[in-house]
């Protein structure tokens, strides 16, 4: 018996030797498995740099600037209301009492990256802006001048040029098919650390009302971005450009895990119309537009919360022509629904003058089609920017948008004005008591809520007409006229 029991228990032993035995081959061969994927998505990033990196440039830029002087009657005491990182960081000025202007040349760098082996490269619009001379370097360490060939404000695209043939240049991928969670690679300059490259993962797609262009619809990443990544590629996992590095999200100036890009299909829609003629042309309908809530959905007898409700249509716009009216709920545009503001405006304004779009209408209960032609957006007809360019050079002050951070400095509201951003002394902005600062509500009684509405309003004027003027000055608002 104690022998049958011996050889029962070294069965046991056995077996159990074996199981572990299995156990831990087979824990070591998934621990393997692991590591091969871990070694396999190290190897892909690896492969992404170095086939993408060749083709990212860092950018230099130079501005001569001209600092006008202030004046002792901007306020009793203009640091307290604006203070002097205020007035630096948005006009450039570090004493509004100064009485002499004074010239200094302006420094700023950036990324970019080739998108044709002719030597077209994309960026950022704020970093060559109307810059005076563009410098490129080149990984191989070349360093080639720049032309610029336009640059949009109203989406930060920019497209720039260099001279030669045969450069390494990135392909570009699909922005529409990115889906939240996927892996995204980024590629720049930051702080002008060279070909610097980060990862991480698409956290948000469509995001606008960030305040950082006028048309956006940006990717969101946590692919680390930093200053100087501005205008670099963000790449998919087969090194395809999906969007193009603009800003972050920070309160401390440095970054905090929130990155945003523009999708590459509205950057090469803009990047098209740079290339042939030099700046962009939207399409208008002229309409003032709110999402539908499920109250407003119930309101109009809809079934659910969908679509964009028109609160107020221009006349003589292309949406007036084309019988769109107040109370209509737009539900669909060329086939697609449409719930988003943002997105609706980008749409429409992605789409030159004259262009037809389909519109799904709900009006009185019912559903109905109809066909709206684009006009052109105020501001963008043929020559009206240099005409209103004309017109602010003669009054003597230029305008910024009023920003959220800008707002956030003067009291002001963002979209409530215009923020004059310069004036020049002796002109007949000066004389009319406008000066850094003094925000503009509108232009001849029509209202203006940013940049291009009021450059919109000063293309209308003629040589000799007056120009009136409705402005704030920190609390008190008033009216000037200027000639």
């Amino acid at each position: 018996m104690k022998r049958r029991h011996d050889i029962r228990n070294i069965v046991v032993l056995t077996a159990s030797i074996a199981a572990s035995v299995a156990m831990t081959t087979a824990a070591l061969d998934a621990a393997d498995d692991a590591t091969s994927i871990l070694r396999q998505t190290s190897s892909a990033f690896t492969a992404i740099a170095k086939k993408t990196v060749p083709a990212v440039v860092f950018i230099e830029v130079e501005k001569d600037v001209e600092m006008g002087g202030g004046h002792p009657g901007f306020y009793n005491d203009p640091h307290q209301l604006y203070g002097d990182d205020f007035l630096r960081r948005f006009f450039g000025q570090e004493n509004p009492h100064q009485s002499q202007p004074r010239k200094f040349r302006q420094m700023g760098q950036g990324s970019g990256f080739l998108i044709s082996k002719d030597g077209y490269i994309l960026t950022n619009n704020h970093v060559v802006g109307d810059a005076d001379r563009i410098r490129v370097t080149l990984k191989d360490g070349r360093k080639l001048d720049a032309e610029r060939i336009g640059s949009d404000s109203k989406s930060e695209v920019a497209v720039i040029r260099i001279k030669g043939n045969d450069f390494p240049y990135l392909e570009l991928g699909d922005s529409e098919s990115l889906e939240i969670g996927e892996w995204v690679i980024a590629v720049g300059t930051p702080f002008g650390l060279a070909e610097t490259v980060t990862a991480g993962i698409v956290s948000a797609k469509g995001r606008s009302n960030i305040g950082i262009a006028d048309y956006e619809s940006f990717i969101q990443t946590d692919a680390a971005i930093n200053p100087g990544n501005s205008g670099g590629p963000l790449l998919n996992i087969d090194g395809k450009v999906v969007g193009v590095n603009t800003a972050i999200y920070s309160r401390t100036g440095g970054y905090m895990g929130i990155g945003f890009a523009i999708p590459i299909k509205m950057a090469v829609a803009i990047k098209d119309q740079l290339v042939k003629t030099g700046k962009v042309v939207r399409g208008y309908l002229g309409i003032y537009i709110q999402e539908v809530d499920t109250d407003l959905a119930e309101s109009f007898g809809m079934k659910k919360a969908t679509g964009i409700l028109v609160s107020q249509v221009m006349p003589d716009s292309a949406a007036d022509k084309a019988g769109l009216q107040e109370e209509d709920v737009i539900l669909e545009l060329n086939g697609h629904e449409v719930s988003e503001v943002g997105s609706f405006r980008n749409e429409v304004a992605s789409h030159v003058p004259g262009s037809k779009l389909k519109l799904s209408i709900w009006r009185d209960g019912k559903e109905i089609k109809m066909t709206a032609e684009t006009g052109t957006l105020p501001g963008e007809e043929e020559g009206a920017e240099e005409v209103a360019a004309k017109v602010s050079e003669r009054l003597g002050f230029d305008v910024l948008d009023l920003t959220a951070e800008i707002a956030a400095h003067t009291g002001y509201e963002e979209g409530e004005g215009v923020i004059v951003s310069e004036v020049d002394l002796g002109s007949a902005a000066w004389q009319a008591g406008i000066r850094q600062g003094t925000l503009i509500t509108s232009v001849n009684r029509e209202g203006v809520s940013n940049a291009s509405e009021f450059q919109g309003q000063m293309a209308k004027i003629k040589e000799g007409d007056v120009v009136l003027l409705k402005i704030r000055d920190g609390r008190a608002t008033r009216y000037i006229t200027l000639r």
